[in-house]
């Protein structure tokens, strides 16, 4: 194996990626409060933090990454009492990999540390502007410090997905060595596939032994895709923020990666799923990043049915169409009137109404419905719908 071939690993082979299964336990580590912040122009209130930390507790996450203690004021205050709160979740701190920012994460009373610091020559030569030396020295002296005052430390390898994979398998075996509980594998441009993310998870893993937690990026979109294929590589924690929230094309969105694992890998994590969408509500809300319709598992749209064929089978029986209940993220489910609409969503919207139509008023009724929404380029509205039967049954 030619470990430094930047996308090299060709022994493994895609089969073996395909058959690959997720091994429990798997466990979260929502990152909202400090990636989530990060997006450029979102700023929580202490009081909103407070408030998304009870909910992501409530929800059932493993593990709350709070903030950076380090910016000291409002931030360490927050950190503070969320900590104070005494929450059924394990309270994580970001620090950069320097004693001084452990300290200040030690000052809040959290119970875990996330250590981090460039692996790429990119970042270590143009960003940091030091030698690979003084990243494996600053590793050990800030892990060793956290680990004697009783830390739990994930070591966080910012730009993993674009490091040498020789020096990465050195990077985490100083960790490990430090006394690092796990490392964090950030695929920080978002520039990895499943297949690659696979390869390279799976062979770290099996060079060095130390559990991994996957921190992945949605610039190409495939940041929930990369967090599952790397837990199928053997990775046993996810990083996620809520409704994908993070810089640039934002982070692994949690209410994706939980229900994907539940409905398409078969591994159920123990979370609270019907707190979903009043979770995405409030954080859109605090972030100022409206919630699109059109959002994964907890967009509107996920439930609404609009046109005739799959309304009525929809009807008939859900899972036609429904891989999960509405219920179970929080969701009802939706009939509109519109274009595509024919006779079973129109004698649905009206029996929401206590009307029931005829076959010959629904044959009537339908293509006036059409006509009108046509004209006007959107759904009906529940009340015209209703107004349009009573004029076609005033007609008659």
């Amino acid at each position: 194996m030619n470990r430094l071939e930047p996308f090299g690993l060709s022994d493994v082979l895609p089969e073996e990626v395909l058959s690959a299964k997720i091994n429990p336990p798997v466990y979260i580590d929502d990152t909202t409060l400090r990636d989530g912040e990060q997006t450029a122009g979102v700023v929580f209130a202490n009081e909103e933090k407070i408030h998304i930390a009870k909910l992501l507790a409530q929800l059932g996450v493993h593990q709350i990454e709070v903030g950076v203690p380090a910016m000291g004021g409002d931030e360490k205050a927050a950190i503070k009492r969320i900590v104070d709160l005494g929450l059924p979740a394990s309270i994580l701190a970001w620090n950069r990999a320097v004693v001084s920012d452990v300290r200040h994460s030690l000052d809040c009373g959290v119970d875990a540390v996330a250590v981090s610091i460039s692996s790429s020559d990119i970042h270590i030569q143009n960003k940091l502007r030091r030698d690979r030396k003084w990243v494996l020295d600053s590793i050990k002296r800030a892990v060793e410090f956290a680990k004697g005052h009783g830390l739990y430390v994930s070591v966080n390898a910012e730009d993993a997905s674009r490091s040498d994979l020789d020096f990465l398998i050195e990077f985490a075996t100083t960790a490990k060595e430090s006394g690092a509980d796990r490392l964090r594998y950030c695929d920080t441009v978002g520039i990895m596939d499943p297949f690659e993310t696979y390869r390279r998870v799976k062979t770290l893993i099996d060079e060095v032994g130390l559990p991994i937690e996957m921190h992945t990026h949605n610039d190409f979109g495939m940041a929930t895709a990369n967090a599952i294929a790397g837990l199928k590589a053997g990775a046993t924690y996810v990083n996620t923020t809520v409704n994908g929230l993070g810089e640039r094309a934002g982070n692994a969105s949690l209410e994706e990666v939980v229900m994907a694992l539940q409905y398409c890998e078969g591994v159920k994590l123990g979370i609270h799923t019907s707190l979903f969408r009043e979770l995405s509500e409030d954080v859109a809300l605090a972030s100022g990043r409206p919630l699109p319709a059109w959002k994964p598992v907890v967009g509107s749209n996920l439930f609404i049915y609009e046109s005739e064929g799959r309304a009525s089978g929809v009807i008939r029986d859900p899972t036609t169409y429904e891989i999960f209940l509405p219920g179970e993220v929080g969701l009802l489910r939706r009939f509109n009137v519109g274009k595509y609409s024919g006779n079973s969503v129109v004698r649905q919207k009206l029996r929401e109404y206590g009307y029931h139509p005829s076959e010959e008023e629904l044959s009537k009724l339908v293509p006036i419905l059409r006509s009108r929404s046509i004209a006007l380029k959107r759904s009906l509205f529940d009340k015209e719908v209703v107004e349009e039967f009573l004029a076609l049954k005033e007609r008659r």
